[in-house]
């Protein structure tokens, strides 16, 4: 089978498309039949040789993507719940054998019925970014119905869900983003959006049940003016796991009477049932910037490394499978 993969650290450059041996799924897994993968941030980051978070789990060479829409092709003898050319979409074993590939086995636990107002393409944008929006939201932000949740970087992947997810459960969302992406966000269904530049939210919020932190900036000196918002008992969550808090936000948490979490994705088939169910239901669209060939795969990371992609990047493994 074709499949992206690295065998050096490094930029765009070191991406390969190659023939390697199809996954045997293992009694647990199911082998999907890969129609489409998305490109996220985190692709990048392995590429280049990841972050102290993961450097330690991350052993050439390896097959990139960790986002896929899919037939199930085998199962695994333990797997229930599925069945031979059943689509799906999921998170793919991270790391393992990822996603820009024509064949990836995972764990059946990490998948479910693909929604089906989506088409392959457009499903494969959903579960890495979802599942991360929903982790830091309801995992540990025990965000609620009535509550007012901050969500910074809320025109990115997981940001964009986090709005939309927010919303659907009855929270008073504000968004923060670039000034040209303030409309996307009042797009999705925030109640307010702010300008990260020129309207800083620890200088007009106040009595914030919960801030999401889903941009890319690794700062605490920011998190420690986000954390003023809060209330007393509020929580701050990032979802940007390999920036521990430093001392200054301990204690800035501390004073604010708050809990800061760092918010770990969890690739859970109950959640991604509850995605799809908010999908099919028109509570939740997906967006997705563009589409690109395997063969383009080098130039959609060139794009993700922007930080400027509006909604998902997405690579097309068998655009004849729809």
């Amino acid at each position: 089978m074709k499949a992206v993969r690295i065998h050096a650290f490094g930029g765009p450059e070191v991406l390969q498309i190659e023939e390697i041996a199809r996954p045997v799924p293992a009694v647990d897994e199911i082998l999907v039949k890969v129609h489409a993968s998305g490109v996220n941030p985190v692709d990048w980051v392995v590429r280049e040789g990841g972050n102290d978070a993961l450097r330690a789990y991350l052993t050439l060479p390896l097959t990139l993507g960790w986002d896929a829409a899919g037939v199930v092709e085998e199962l695994g003898s333990q797997v229930t719940g599925f069945r031979k050319g059943d689509a799906v979409y999921g998170v793919p074993n991270f790391p393992g054998n990822g996603s820009y590939a024509e064949y990836c086995a995972a764990k059946a636990s990490q998948f479910a019925p693909k929604p089906h107002s989506l088409s392959f393409t457009e499903a494969a944008g959903v579960p890495l970014a979802a599942l991360t929006a929903w982790t830091g939201l309801f995992g540990h932000g025990q965000l609620r119905a009535g509550q007012r949740v901050l969500i910074q970087g809320a025109s990115g992947g997981v940001g964009g869900f986090a709005v939309q997810f927010a919303k659907a459960r009855g929270a008073y969302v504000i968004g923060t983003a670039s000034a040209g992406n303030l409309g996307y966000v009042k797009s999705l269904g925030a109640d307010e959006a702010l300008d990260y530049r020129t309207q800083p939210a620890e200088n007009l919020l106040r009595d914030i049940d919960v801030v999401l932190e889903a941009s890319p900036l690794r700062d605490n000196a920011a998190r420690v003016n986000a954390v003023r918002v809060l209330k007393a008992g509020g929580i701050f969550v990032s979802v940007n796991v390999d920036f521990p808090f430093d001392d200054a936000m301990q204690a800035a948490l501390a004073d604010q009477q708050a809990t800061g979490e760092l918010a770990p994705n969890q690739a859970r088939r109950d959640w991604l049932e509850e995605i799809g169910q908010l999908i099919d239901t028109n509570q939740v669209k997906v967006t997705i910037s563009r589409v690109y060939p395997l063969a383009q795969v080098a130039d959609a990371h060139r794009e993700s490394q922007t930080w400027h992609v509006q909604g998902k990047l997405v690579l097309e493994i068998n655009p004849s499978g729809e």
